[in-house]
């Protein structure tokens, strides 16, 4: 029987955008405050998920294994580290979220049946990094807040109720909605970076978290005059929104997760999935609510 197996890790690290042969002026332009000596660091969190066959003891690898070989290969040797010194990979690429998934991998691969490395820079910005060269994953993760009301105009108030219930009650109700924008790219060879994170972050706050944050969706939203901003509704409207600002920062939009409470969520994949023009991750891309 196959089975995926997840082990989390953690080392605190500190590092710096900033490549010799641009001058001070050009590094800081191109990297923001990230390039401002000497560093800034973060608390990061691994995930590192592996893939195999269950033994006779009901198990795909001794975790007693796993944690030692993810300590003595990764975290032992990046914990309170400047990663830009601390292993060579990082001279030649900086040492970004998404490539620092990329080396993490090339150092256990050879140990344990990696399926997926995915590493956490902060709670809002993390990178996933499947085996496939050079191509990565990052998520930015983002909220707002908005009111909706759950009705078809072309129903009575009563068969509005009847399907929707308490959500098509006429003054509507709001949610602080939480927001997942996964995008995919070539990490490039001497940034490390799959597209500008300023330029993603932007895209996203124009196009999505500044238009629909403190709207009543179906009245402030055009696009909701006549769609019910159900959760996947919503979801879909800004999978399509993002498509062509996030093309135009170097990366393709790769999946909008629309978490609407503790309780429900849906996920949206691109049509680059199904075309397969992208690598899909360990997730199958269906619009999905629970």
């Amino acid at each position: 029987m196959k089975c995926t197996i997840n082990r989390r890790a953690e080392f605190s690290a500190s590092h710096r955008y900033w490549l010799p042969e641009l001058t001070d002026a050009e590094n800081a332009q191109r990297f923001g405050l990230c390039a401002r000596a000497p560093g800034h660091g973060h608390n990061y969190v691994l995930y590192v998920s592996m893939a195999g066959d269950l033994d006779e003891y009901g198990m795909v690898l001794n975790l007693s294994d796993v944690k030692h070989v993810i300590k003595q290969e990764v975290t032992q040797q990046l914990n309170f580290s400047f990663l830009n010194e601390a292993w060579p990979e990082f001279t030649q690429t900086l040492p970004t979220t998404e490539n620092i998934a990329r080396v993490v991998w090339q150092r256990l691969a050879p140990h344990l049946p990696l399926v997926r490395i995915q590493l956490y820079e902060h709670p809002e910005l993390w990178a996933d990094y499947l085996g496939n060269d050079m191509e990565a994953f990052l998520t930015i993760s983002t909220h707002f807040s908005a009111a909706h009301r759950l009705a078809r105009p072309d129903l009575s108030y009563e068969e509005n109720c009847e399907i929707y219930g308490k959500c098509a009650r006429p003054n509507g109700h709001g949610h602080n909605y939480h927001l997942e924008v996964t995008v995919k790219g070539q990490i490039d060879p001497r940034t490390g970076m799959i597209a500008d994170l300023v330029e993603l972050q932007k895209a996203i706050d124009e196009f999505v978290v500044e238009p629909f944050d403190h709207t009543f969706l179906n009245k402030d939203i055009a696009y909701f005059e006549q769609v019910v901003p159900t959760a996947e509704n919503i979801a879909v409207h800004i999978r399509d929104l993002l498509v062509e600002p996030i093309r135009a920062t170097g990366a393709e939009l790769y999946k909008v997760k629309l978490v609407e409470s503790p309780n429900n969520s849906c996920e949206v994949y691109t049509n680059l999935v199904a075309e397969g023009r992208v690598t899909a991750q360990a997730e199958t891309p269906v619009l999905v609510q629970v």
